[in-house]
């Protein structure tokens, strides 16, 4: 009997190898990562530009960039493959759903090639090996040494990375809080929401070098080499575009560009940063932002309200088969949508639609915001439909018009009169929605404002000018509404 276990767990090893041993040739035979990129001459690089000196946002000639020694290493790599660097940035903890889906072709942000992370995509190389600090409030440097120091205190770090992990693992009594931004961790240690920041030695020098009001204090945590490292993220399965990045990996290291070059220029536009940190000098960034904004919240109310129409008379399609299933299609997708936040259809479209077509950050956010408002719309405008007397319909009936007719020039118009208010409610909800989008790194409001705080490591200031600005849209909407609303009531 044991012999013929024994027998049967060596075939079943020996399938499982062969098996094994078929895949790995047949994917490396199918690898055509490094030829996709030099067949489209660009390299998209993803990033998340608040974690200086790593990368971050600086003018360079009128023009708002995203530089920093990542950016260089990324330069670097596209400049040996002979092709162009595209930059494209958004929240950390996207970069590697954003690689996974094909929305960028490698990660270059201070990322650690952990265990966890390598299961999930390929690393390269290591380009730079550091440390840990831990960011304080200069006025509490007497009071912490160390992680050690925050028992029954609160300790920030970015969500997804490395440091927020350890500080949870390695850290007893002390709350762990994760922010998707650098510069939100440290407007919440400025304002005593936490009482720590734990980030890089580089980024912590950055920071305290720029902000008088900072310190930085050793860390002291039990790290491995992959936990203070940092390498360039590529696809699962991208063999040849690794091997290839490999070589200008290595190079940088041999001939140490970090230290020498990359740096020292980095922290030459740190520098230009912080010579102005007025509100005004950032005011192309801000009006940028509205741009976007302005151009997500139309576009969606637009796209929003036809399929908010659809979806209303889908509803109330009575009688025969088909009119059954789209009345309950339309039914199941306004509570589906209403059911759901909005940050998840957001991603979902950018991201799971991305594995089928790849979709710009703008329209995606466009499409969701859009197939979030015509759910709402919808209700509106049936309720619009049923608030419109009976009377109406008969009379228009009678006069021959047919029930489309009827519908088109005389129940619509009227609902339309009984629900602007409602519309014009969702409009201005839009417009404040439309921050959302920042997370899958769409240029607007909030996304500008979390680059001008990482620019100037000013916390509040920012904060402040975008609340004015999204009173005076919102404020300024409101009056324009408010006169047709007048105009309808008076015809």
């Amino acid at each position: 009997m044991k012999k013929r276990l024994v027998l049967f767990f060596a075939l079943l090893l020996t399938l499982v190898t062969g098996f094994t041993a078929m895949t790995t040739t047949a994917n490396a035979a199918t690898d055509n990562s490094l030829t996709k990129i030099e067949k489209k001459g660009t390299l998209v690089m993803g990033t998340s530009p608040d974690y200086p000196p790593y990368e971050f946002q600086a003018t360079v000639h009128g023009k708002s960039q995203v530089v920093g020694m990542d950016v260089a290493v990324g330069k670097k790599i596209a400049k040996d493959l002979g092709v162009k660097l595209v930059v494209k940035s958004m929240s950390f903890d996207s970069l590697l759903v954003a690689l996974q889906t094909g929305k960028v072709d490698m990660v270059i942000s201070g990322m650690n090639p952990t265990p966890a992370r390598r299961k999930n995509v390929d690393f390269s190389h290591t380009y730079y090996q550091g440390g840990y600090s831990i960011v304080i409030n200069k006025s509490d440097k007497g009071i912490y040494k160390d992680k050690d120091s925050f028992v029954g205190k609160t300790i920030g770090a970015q969500t997804g990375s490395t440091m927020y992990n350890e500080s949870k693992k390695q850290t007893s009594g002390t709350t762990v809080k994760g922010m998707t931004s650098v510069s939100d961790l440290i407007l919440a240690l400025q304002s005593h929401k936490i009482q720590g920041v734990a980030m890089e030695k580089p980024s912590a020098q950055a920071y305290v070098a720029n902000n008088k009001e900072l310190a930085a204090i050793p860390s002291n945590f039990n790290l491995s080499a992959s936990d203070t490292s940092a390498s360039v993220a590529f696809a699962k399965g991208s063999t040849a575009l690794v091997n290839k990045a490999n070589k200008s990996v290595d190079q940088i290291k041999r001939e140490n560009l970090v230290n020498k070059q990359y740096l020292p220029a980095a922290g030459k536009y740190l520098k230009t940063n912080t010579v102005n940190t007025s509100m005004f000098h950032y005011w192309k960034a801000f009006l940028t932002g509205i741009e976007y904004t302005l151009i997500i919240t139309v576009c969606s109310v637009f796209f929003g309200f036809i399929l908010g129409v659809l979806l209303s008379l889908a509803r109330m399609a009575k009688g025969g088969v088909f009119k059954t299933a789209l009345r309950w299609l339309a039914t199941a997708y306004v509570e589906f949508i209403r059911g759901t936040p909005m940050m998840v259809q957001v991603m979902f479209v950018y991201f799971g639609l991305g594995l089928i077509v790849n979709l710009p950050a703008l329209t995606s956010g466009i499409i969701a915001i859009s197939l979030n408002s015509g759910a709402y719309v919808a209700e509106y405008i049936r309720g619009g439909i049923n608030s419109v007397d009976n009377g109406r319909t008969e009379a228009a009936r009678s006069l021959g018009m047919s029930s489309g007719t009827t519908m088109r020039y005389v129940i619509l118009p009227q609902a339309l009169k009984n629900i602007w208010p409602s519309l014009g409610n969702e409009f201005i909800t839009l417009i404040k929605d439309s921050s959302i989008v920042s997370i899958i790194g769409v240029s607007e409001l909030i996304f500008q404002s979390n680059i001008v705080r990482s620019d100037t490591y000013r916390g509040v200031a920012p904060i402040a000018v975008i609340m004015v600005l999204y009173f005076i849209l919102t404020f300024t909407a409101s009056r324009i509404l408010n006169y047709f609303e007048r105009r309808m009531q008076h015809d």
